[in-house]
């Protein structure tokens, strides 16, 4: 009978102790996602999203039909710079990038660009964060990827109703897209946008990440040959697109990067690369 004992009370330990080390490694996985979360202000989106299948074509574009989707305006597949458009110039330590800015597809995260472009609050920042065959991102006037904020949450552009203190709301349009050459907005989460953003620089195809072609307008589909990240749409706010100056972006990166102390990913640039000047067009301006 003590023997038997003996045996029962080894094994319920042995259990105890399996109990206890898995409730550890689910607690360490669980900060782990905390951690991660808490620093995706400095990320668009981790590199892995890059490669992941995109199921989000899906919930954006249900409502519509392949022959309704066909039927959109695309604007991402033009270099004119339309009438409800700006034509922006960004002058970096690496040469010169021209977009267009979607005013009418995406207003608030337009406004809310253009304005600190205006007032110069982009001059002198860092692309402190590239990923090649990813993105450049830029935005921070911390230069690390943990600050930077709207128009809107204070100052004399302060809106509670548009900005309560953690960013305004993501902007998303069966028009626009992440193919090569897409700005968007990063954010630590849905609706959580500040002021940092990125530039979509992959150039494989990544057709094969779609998983439902008929929820892509066929020609936003065929784009996708020539680079993006499906995954990101419907998740972040596309603004704007590259009209010139592609070969900037890949340049930058291409750049050779080191540890960012404040995030832990290797994407710094180990020689810095800034924007020098952002200028402003006219709506319509060419």
């Amino acid at each position: 009978m003590k023997k038997k004992y003996v045996i029962l009370i080894s094994l319920g330990s042995l259990l105890a102790a399996a109990f206890f080390i898995f409730e550890m490694v689910v607690l360490y996985q669980q900060d782990q996602t905390s951690k991660a979360a808490a620093s995706s202000s400095s990320a668009a989106a981790s590199s892995s999203l890059a490669a992941a299948s995109s199921s989000s074509a899906n919930r954006l574009n249900k409502k519509y039909s392949l022959s309704e989707l066909n039927k959109m305006d695309l604007p991402q597949l033009s270099t004119r710079i339309g009438s409800q458009e700006t034509k922006v110039t960004i002058d970096t330590t690496d040469g010169t990038i021209v977009v267009k800015i979607f005013n009418k597809y995406a207003p608030l995260a337009a406004e809310n660009f253009l304005t600190h472009a205006k007032e110069g609050y982009y001059n002198n920042l860092n692309f402190f964060r590239v990923v090649k065959d990813f993105m450049v991102q830029t935005g921070d006037p911390k230069n690390t990827g943990l600050g930077g904020a709207s128009i809107w949450k204070s100052g004399t552009h302060k809106n509670t109703a548009i900005d309560s203190g953690t960013g305004f709301k993501n902007e998303i349009s069966p028009n626009l897209y992440f193919i090569r050459g897409a700005i968007g907005m990063a954010n630590a989460g849905t609706n959580t946008n500040g002021s940092q953003f990125f530039i979509e620089e992959s150039s494989s195809n990544v057709q094969s990440t779609i998983t439902s072609k008929s929820s892509y307008p066929t020609k936003i589909y065929n784009a996708y040959k020539n680079g993006g990240t499906p995954s990101l749409d419907g998740k972040y706010t596309v603004f704007g697109q590259v009209v010139s100056g592609m070969d900037i972006v890949d340049k930058i990166a291409s750049s050779a990067v080191k540890t960012n102390t404040s995030t832990s990913e290797k994407s710094e640039p180990k020689t810095t690369i800034k924007i020098t000047k952002i200028t402003v067009g006219t709506e319509g301006a060419q």
